[in-house]
């Protein structure tokens, strides 16, 4: 019988969604026998090398529980999301990844404003995504993330259009699309910004090949980001992340990610 481990994330990296966060991973871990352990707790103390787990469902995301979770990979446990694929999404490394094989993402330069994002870790806080409404006040907002000791971000174009939240778990047959001005959940109230969806029609499957062409090279098959859909069908990728609540599908999801272990 497999022994299995839940990592939850630390709070600092759920804001405003711890309960969800925990929601889907016990969602996962709870029918497969497994327990959950918090990366606020010390793992490494309360796990050991010699009675290692063979399968890891992990949020993790600080680096202490990302480098003993590594030390599990070489001892041969299965990490979903491996470690790679967490580093991976670091917000200057999957733009750069995105951008380099041509998934559709926003310019760097345009006219309609600009976003500055954290990039050395997941947002933290409100003030690690800003919307900056010209280049002056994105200079402002630069210095501001400098002066926190920020000197890796993300610097993106404003894209107007419809924001559509994806959800998916890689070779699974699991994604699914969700426009958040339809039913009012928001984390930081940033998807406002673009108004309410028109509900623009665009081609559905390619959002989709995008998304998991991103999960493949970025090695995170429990995904979830944002997209902006253009009155013109176009769309373009404006987040990706590893493992999100999944909070609008979470049952569906739940079964898609335990399947990853079959």
């Amino acid at each position: 019988m497999l022994r299995i481990i839940g990592i939850q994330r630390a709070e600092r990296f759920s804001p405003n969604s711890v309960d969800n966060d925990r929601a889907i991973l016990e969602a996962v871990v709870a029918p497969l026998g497994g327990k959950i352990i918090s990366e606020d707790d010390n793992i490494r103390a309360k796990l050991s090398l010699k009675d290692k787990p063979d399968v890891v469902f992990s949020m993790a995301r600080d680096a202490a529980a990302l480098q003993f979770l590594h030390e599990l990979e070489r001892e041969g446990a299965r990490v979903i999301n491996p470690t790679v694929g967490v580093q991976s999404c670091r917000r200057t490394v999957i733009d750069a990844i995105m951008r380099e094989n041509d998934v559709p993402v926003p310019p760097r330069e345009g006219s309609d404003g600009y976003w500055l994002k954290r990039g050395d870790e997941a947002a933290q806080s409100h003030d690690d995504v800003v919307f900056c409404r010209d280049h002056d006040e994105l200079l402002t907002r630069i210095d501001a993330f400098k002066r926190r000791g920020i000197d890796e971000f993300v610097v993106q174009a404003h894209v107007k259009g419809d924001l559509v939240k994806f959800y998916g778990v890689e070779g699974t047959g699991f994604f699914r699309t969700f426009y958040p001005s339809d039913d009012g959940k928001t984390k930081f109230g940033d998807e406002l910004i673009n108004g309410r969806a028109q509900h623009y029609d665009y081609p559905q499957e390619l959002l989709r090949q995008s998304a998991e062409l991103t999960s493949r090279l970025a090695h995170t098959p429990v995904y979830g980001g944002d997209a902006v859909v253009g009155s013109d069908g176009r769309f373009v990728i404006i987040d990706f992340n590893d493992w999100p609540s999944f909070s609008r599908c979470r049952e569906e999801a739940a079964e898609a990610i335990k399947s990853l272990i079959k």
